[in-house]
């Protein structure tokens, strides 16, 4: 999405007559449905008189197009500026330049691509400017099939418009070199300089390369689980960008200069901000720094499907064991046995451990107690059973007992649900997880309420054609069957006159099996996962009445997530239903949240479905 794109000759004019900030400010109010900070405004009076400047040259044709604030595929991310049109060989090509309001850089050589800078009033370390320019431009070329297909040459660049570079500059220290070269460096005084890094690249106008770019159709995205076994060849899968790469710099940081003192980094992050992404980068990173170092969570659907992977890929199954561990394997481990423990699902640690959880005391505990330093990725609002215990609170619990040094920073990027911050915040806010989130969705996310369970079916198995990549999960409202455990004739569940089985028991994961788009997947089999589009069949144990009401007593009597409830409520009735709020309501945001591209609803509740629709609206 394009907040603003004219030509070249119809923004300098824009610009001439004092009015390019305030059509910038209408159409993010249009386009974005959000409202336009001071300070964010200020910045566009200031950068586009600097992009005036540059743009005045003759050598960039006037019927070259400009775009100003494009998103990114499947992020919220924005690129400042871009210059369209085509190159001397006739050739698709553009400029992408990221627009930065900087005075005062300092280079930090111990992190690869991160400086420290004057952000909201404080020193602040993010990433370079070509860094970040560069890493833009390698998200859209990874995410946009038309990039691909038209073999767009896009071209990267940074201009720091108010930056005065001074001799040894921090800014061009040689340790950058790598992604200057990407991305190159403008600064103040250098406009005729950047007017000719354009014009080098942009010698006519052409409107198709801004349409294609704006409208070209998103590729399906790389898989984490495809790509895992590149990553550990040493292949760079998956960019980092703006806190993510900052947050994986740290991590590597705090693992290097690891000492006797225990060392917890605790990293938050809701549903689609890259944190598997992130965790299986560190992993890799860390591997090749010869350190003991080992990827953890308790959910076994996200292991499984990694080290089906690694092992299809010939690495041996020993190996893969060694890297991928349950949450419950630490309870007779030795202080210090592990140079890094990686906690993906951090909120899903348990107490005990074992089948019988009689094993241990407290697996975060064990894990702090195993490792010299521990990294913890974590969503409090991703507790979904009576004996998750991984919240925050309780992490920051045994960083005390153990005398720990504690770091934490938060992964904001968006990544799922095509990057719509406005989706995950609209299911925050009709769920009632949080009644102060922003329900002013803007349609950016292929999602649909159905009049039937089948009707959500057959726009899966369609979706499922292009890549095996689409899935259907539910609420755990209805009995596992036991003697159907392998059986898909077996129907666990059944509505009215559509009848499927639960996802059976499979030599094969089921998020990536071809078969399993007949079976139903629990919140078990696809928490940690992500799919291209997700089908989602809410059950009894959610309806809408005047509010949202849970209601714990319509759960299966098979589910475990809820074991002790009923007991509880019998002592404090209060607490019990809190309790089942809480599980009932993270349950369906998290099975709501799976989906990159698209997800289909449907409510065995009346009221509900009706509720769902009029919020759409």
């Amino acid at each position: 999405m394009i907040v603003y794109q004219e030509t070249k000759e119809q923004f300098l004019n824009d610009v001439r007559l004092d009015l390019i900030e305030d059509k910038i400010e209408e159409k993010v109010r249009e386009k974005l449905h959000r409202k336009t900070g001071q300070s964010e405004f200020n910045a566009w009076m200031n950068s586009m008189q600097y992009m005036y400047r540059v743009l005045e040259d003759k050598r960039i044709p006037n019927d070259c197009k400009i775009a100003i604030e494009y998103r990114i595929p499947n992020s919220n991310k924005r690129v400042d500026f871009i210059v369209c049109g085509e190159d001397a060989k006739h050739r698709e090509s553009a400029v992408v330049i990221e627009l930065k309001q900087w005075t005062h850089v300092e280079k930090v050589e111990t992190k690869e691509a991160i400086v420290k800078t004057y952000l909201h009033g404080s020193l602040t370390e993010t990433n370079h400017p070509s860094y970040q320019a560069w890493s833009y431009v390698s998200m859209i070329q990874d995410y946009n099939e038309d990039v691909q297909k038209y073999r767009i040459n896009l071209r990267p660049c940074a201009y720091l418009h108010n930056y005065r570079l001074g001799q040894e500059d921090d800014l061009t220290d040689s340790c950058y070199e790598y992604y200057i070269d990407k991305a190159p460096l403008f600064v103040r005084g250098e406009a005729l300089k950047l007017a000719e890094f354009i014009a080098k690249y942009i010698k006519k106008g052409n409107p198709d390369v801004l349409y294609h770019i704006d409208n070209g159709r998103i590729a399906p995205s790389k898989s984490l689980q495809d790509s895992l076994s590149a990553m550990l060849k040493g292949n760079q899968e998956f960019v980092l960008i703006d806190e993510q790469k900052i947050i994986f710099e740290r991590a590597i940081e705090i693992v290097k200069n690891s000492t006797d003192k225990k060392q917890v980094y605790i990293i938050h992050g809701g549903p689609g901000t890259g944190k598997t992404v992130l965790a299986i980068n560190m992993l890799v990173k860390i591997l090749n720094l010869n350190q003991n170092v080992m990827y953890v969570t308790k959910n076994s659907a996200p292991r499984e499907v990694y080290k089906l992977k690694l092992t299809q890929d010939k690495y041996r199954k020993v190996y893969v064991d060694n890297l991928f561990k349950g949450s419950g394997s630490f309870t007779e481990s030795s202080n210090n046995d592990f140079d890094c423990l990686i906690v993906d699902e951090a909120h899903r640690l348990n107490e005990k451990s074992g089948m019988f959880q009689n094993m241990g005391e407290n697996q975060i505990k064990e894990i702090i107690n195993a490792a010299k330093t521990s990294i913890f990725f974590v969503d409090d609002f991703q507790m979904v059973t009576t004996k998750d215990i991984g919240s925050t609170n309780e992490i920051k619990k045994w960083c005390t007992y153990f005398n720990a040094d504690v770091y934490e920073d938060t992964l904001l990027s968006q990544f799922r649900c095509n990057g719509s911050d406005s989706y995950l915040s609209w299911i925050d806010n009709v769920l009632e997880i949080n009644t102060e989130a922003n329900d002013d969705f803007d349609y950016d996310y292929d999602i649909r309420i159905c009049d039937s369970p089948m009707e959500v079916k057959q726009l899966i198995l369609e979706k499922n054609k292009i890549n095996n990549k689409a899935r259907m999960v539910a609420g755990y409202c209805w009995n596992w069957i036991k003697d159907g455990k392998n059986d898909t004739n077996v129907h666990d569940i059944v509505i009215g006159d559509f009848a499927m089985s639960w996802n059976l028991n499979s030599s094969s994961p089921w998020a990536i099996d071809k078969e399993s788009v007949n079976e139903i997947g629990c919140i078990h089999t696809c928490q940690g996962l992500e799919f291209d589009y997700i089908g989602v069949i809410i059950g009894e144990d959610l309806r809408y009445d005047h509010g949202i009401i849970t209601d714990f007593t319509k759960r299966a009597s098979t589910d475990q997530s809820i074991k002790g409830l009923k007991s509880l409520y019998k002592e404090d009735k209060v607490k019990a239903l809190e309790i089942a709020d809480r599980i009932i309501k993270n349950t369906y945001r998290t099975l709501l949240t799976r989906g990159q591209k698209g997800c289909y609803i449907y409510c065995v509740d009346e009221g509900l479905q009706q509720y769902l629709k009029e919020r759409l609206k």
